[in-house]
């Protein structure tokens, strides 16, 4: 299979010929519209991007709608130039090779099956292309087909399919050419939330049969989760943090990452301070003073930073339910093991989600709408961030 290596790849679309005429004079500083940066060039929708895929691994591309991750993934497979910067797979240069000399397969968002075509003749049409023998078409075609349990839809078309049933022949046509590297462009978007968990299943299902690399783009963080070796978050054409769905979530690199992954979002008090209690670090809400854990004392202290306001992210379910911080019960949503609570405390809107499993009935009743809860969390899940900057102290 290959590698593939990104060395400081930028996308610029360039400016129509009514945007020229507008430009700013030279020696202007580049405007923002919508978040992407504008240049005398261009719009530029991916910055700078650098990583390193290894062979057979499954990487993540996840952020908001325009971050760039489908452009990114366009760029890989040669469907948009690429404006800046260099492409390898492998040890070969591709900026300049066409998509279909790459060795590499893509699934898309809508499918993108033919209409007139069986399935059987969907998944072979590439093979044909080829002028793959007969035989090894056949073969080819059949294992895909059990490998994604369509066997009994060959002779089908696509407008007798549903959609998770279209999405599995997708994936099969592009399975069957063997290619270097699978790309995805968010392939389960289209279907409902029952059907989406079970063809996330059944990729991490064929990514062990298959063995190839994946690169995958999606806007759902549950997604990137559970599907990625590695996560790459973007955020208007930048690279926000990469790392594995446990680095990501226990230790985001900035404000935008920590409330971007994690559902419900992490809480975040811009009210807080960084303070020092008989030489340890500690953050004070509120009323509530929490001394940090030893790992992060040792971080903070490495770094040797001061006393200061930060923003202090704590996760809801790391809140837990006692003597510290009062406030008052506006939404509770019941979610069978856990109780999901609103809570308006110090003049914002606080969400903990309680564990209802060593709970009576009457305990999981007193949190019902109206009540008033005391809450505190423990110094091992403060995320502290930076109010200048937005970036984890820690980081």
């Amino acid at each position: 299979m290959a590698t593939l290596t990104l060395k400081n790849v930028k996308k610029i679309y360039p400016h129509s010929e009514d945007t020229k005429k507008s430009k700013k004079k030279k020696g202007d500083q580049p405007e923002k519209k919508s978040n992407l940066q504008i240049t005398d060039k261009g719009v530029v929708a991916v910055q700078e991007f650098n990583l390193e895929i290894k062979d057979k691994e499954f990487i993540v591309l996840v952020g908001p709608s325009g971050c760039g991750k489908s452009t990114t993934l366009r760029m890989i497979a040669g469907l948009e130039e690429i404006s800046e910067g260099e492409l390898y797979i492998g040890d070969r240069l591709v900026n300049d090779v066409a998509p279909k000399d790459r060795d590499i397969a893509m699934v898309f968002q809508n499918y993108a099956l033919y209409p007139h075509m069986t399935v059987y003749d969907n998944m072979a049409f590439a093979l044909k292309l080829r002028h793959t023998p007969k035989d090894e078409i056949d073969k080819k075609v059949r294992e895909a087909a059990e490998i994604l349990d369509i066997t009994q839809y060959l002779g089908r078309k696509p407008k007798a399919l549903s959609g998770g049933q279209r999405q599995r022949v997708a994936i099969g046509r592009a399975i069957v050419r063997d290619p270097q590297v699978m790309l995805m462009d968010e392939p389960l978007s289209n279907l409902d939330a029952k059907l989406r968990n079970q063809m996330r299943a059944e990729i991490i299902k064929l990514r062990e049969r298959i063995n190839t690399t994946f690169i995958y783009v999606t806007h759902d963080q549950t997604e990137a989760m559970t599907l990625g070796d590695r996560i790459v978050i973007m955020k208007d054409g930048f690279i926000q943090q990469i790392g594995t769905p446990q680095e990501v979530f226990n230790h985001p690199y900035n404000l935008f990452v920590a409330t971007f992954i994690g559902t419900p979002q992490m809480n975040m008090f811009e009210n807080a301070k960084l303070i020092k209690v008989d030489g340890k670090y500690a953050v004070q809400l509120d009323k509530l003073t929490v001394t940090l854990s030893e790992e992060k004392q040792a971080k903070l202290a490495a770094k040797n930073i001061p006393e200061q306001d930060v923003v202090l992210g704590v996760r809801p379910e790391h809140i837990e339910l006692g003597e510290g911080i009062s406030g008052k019960v506006d939404v509770s949503e019941m979610m069978g093991s856990s109780v999901h609570l609103h809570v308006t405390s110090m003049g914002r809107d606080v969400v903990l989600v309680v564990s209802t499993m060593n709970m009576t009935g009457a305990e999981v009743a007193a949190l019902s709408n109206g009540s008033n809860v005391n809450f505190n969390f423990p110094g091992h899940v403060c995320h502290i961030f930076s109010k200048e900057t937005g970036i984890n102290l820690e980081a």
